[in-house]
């Protein structure tokens, strides 16, 4: 749970604001599922729910969203593509094989996307 979480026991209170929808946009961090109204993001839990506020509904604008909201994700994304291609590129000069200069981008591509999300996301987290 991030500092700008608000947890809401279920045994306090079972809630839902009507007109909240149902959502796949957001990273569901464990829950069993979540939903979106307005800039609120509600998290369902077994035991609770949590809701926090982005700056940006992700289903009015996904790359403002992605740009305020989750950094870390379009940090990734780039990580994976330039880090990964350039990575690739050099272990596969070393190799001829097509199919293993495929696997090789791959493969370097994966691991330099989900470094670059993790270092982004602890340093969001840090600054919060």
């Amino acid at each position: 749970m991030s500092f700008d979480e608000i947890e809401v026991p279920k045994e306090l209170r079972e809630f839902m604001l009507d007109g909240a929808e149902e959502t796949v946009l957001g990273q569901k961090n464990g829950a069993n599922k979540q939903y979106r109204y307005g800039n609120l993001h509600i998290r369902e839990y077994d035991d609770k729910f949590l809701v926090h506020t982005d700056k940006i509904d992700p289903r009015i604008d996904p790359l403002g969203h992605l740009v305020h909201d989750a950094p870390e994700v379009l940090i990734g994304l780039a990580c994976a593509i330039f880090g990964g291609s350039q990575i690739g590129k050099a272990l596969s000069n070393k190799n001829n094989s097509k199919k293993s200069s495929i696997t090789t981008g791959l493969a370097s591509s994966i691991i330099s996307g989900y470094m670059g999300y993790i270092a982004t996301k602890k340093i969001k987290n840090y600054l919060e």
